[in-house]
């Protein structure tokens, strides 16, 4: 009876020294969860876990639950090396983020070093895979476009449309602004058009009277803004304000209803780039209709978002194995994996290959493609 008891502790003992979900897999979700991009990281967020919830109900990852970890960076880069050194702290070797360049190009390191994948459903920064791929790392990767790809979609439009006008260049000088806005400008010359200023400016803001005086006594007939929404849409209001229209063309930054409220209807008319529309895929509708029964549309970077979750897991499972370099490398076998936002192809580098775009353009709070 006495040894029947010891056993009997010892088994609880056991038992209680095992992690609870010791057959779960977690993915960390990171990005601007809090601050002027918190948008984003939201659609980070109901994006990463729809896509959890959808898999665990349908099995998981080879009978493995996902269960997610939320890390905000608010889309600087030094809270981003924090958090990426937490997440590998906390043994997470999965990370579906960071969503600004300036943000995921100095986390990619820390997760390099530790050996854990990192997938952006966000950032666009050619560095970002170039340098990865200079140093032999293969477990960064982005289920994104490329500046420089956008660049050399909408710069020869603009250079054919725009012939003959007044066209001005600025940036936020962030990595995504300034590399996006680097990119349409190299485009934009080729084909023929030289920007009469080119010019970056003052994230974070409130007052830019100066560059609307700016832009009034050059004459501007057209703006391309590499940047985020809260300026975009300040340029835009207090330009109205003092009588100035012109045409404001912008990176995919602005796919969020965040930019009418801060522009309100001196947003009219402003056009943005941005993949071909996720939300109009058929391998999208179950999952869109979910989300927004759940309350949320699923604009901008949510799909996204919901497709590298869906990547990790049919990586893990293509892999047979959770880890990352196996991954990443069953990734890139050439073969596509099914997404909702279709079947997508990695390169070498760990880039979509194939990637195409829409030109969107608001109009009464609303955004959407418009024939080129």
């Amino acid at each position: 009876m006495k040894l029947s008891r010891l056993l009997s502790a010892a088994a609880l003992g056991l038992v209680l020294a095992t992690p609870a979900f010791a057959d779960d897999i977690t993915f960390a979700v990171a990005g601007p969860m809090t601050g002027q991009l918190a948008t984003i990281g939201d659609q980070f967020k109901q994006g990463a876990q729809a896509a959890a919830d959808a898999i665990n109900a349908a099995g998981g990852v080879g009978g493995r639950q996902i269960k997610l970890a939320i890390e905000d960076d608010q889309c600087d880069p030094k809270q981003a090396v924090s958090i990426a050194n937490r997440i590998i702290a906390n043994g997470v070797m999965f990370v579906d983020g960071h969503a600004c360049s300036g943000s995921s190009i100095p986390a990619s390191a820390v997760y390099a070093e530790a050996g854990a994948m990192m997938m952006s459903p966000a950032s666009s920064n050619p560095v970002l895979t170039d340098d990865a791929a200079s140093k032999g790392w293969s477990t960064i990767m982005r289920l994104y476009t490329r500046d420089d790809a956008q660049g050399a979609f909408i710069g020869p439009w603009i250079a054919e449309k725009y012939k003959g006008k007044n066209v001005v260049i600025l940036h936020d000088k962030s990595a995504y602004g300034q590399g996006v806005a680097d990119a349409v400008k190299a485009t934009m010359n080729k084909g023929g058009l030289t920007e009469i200023l080119y010019e970056g400016i003052n994230a974070g803001e409130k007052d830019y009277a100066a560059l609307v005086t700016k832009l009034k006594d050059l004459k501007a007939d057209v703006v391309y803004f590499g940047g985020y929404h809260p300026e975009a849409g300040l340029i835009l209001r207090q330009s109205a304000e003092q009588n100035l229209k012109f045409q404001m063309i912008m990176p995919d930054s602005i796919a969020s209803p965040e930019f009418w409220q801060v522009a309100g209807p001196a947003g009219e008319g402003t056009m943005f780039v941005f993949p071909s529309d996720p939300q109009s895929k058929p391998e999208a509708k179950e999952a869109i209709e979910k989300i927004k029964a759940g309350g949320f549309v699923p604009e901008g970077f949510t799909l996204f978002s919901y497709a590298v979750i869906q990547a990790f897991a049919q990586g893990i499972e293509r892999a047979g194995s959770d880890d990352p370099a196996k991954v990443a490398e069953a990734l890139k076998n050439g073969e596509p994996i099914t997404t909702v936002i279709g079947e997508v192809t990695f390169d070498e580098k760990g880039d979509l290959k194939n990637a195409s775009y829409d030109i969107n353009q608001w109009h009464d709070g609303k955004y959407a493609p418009i024939q080129q």
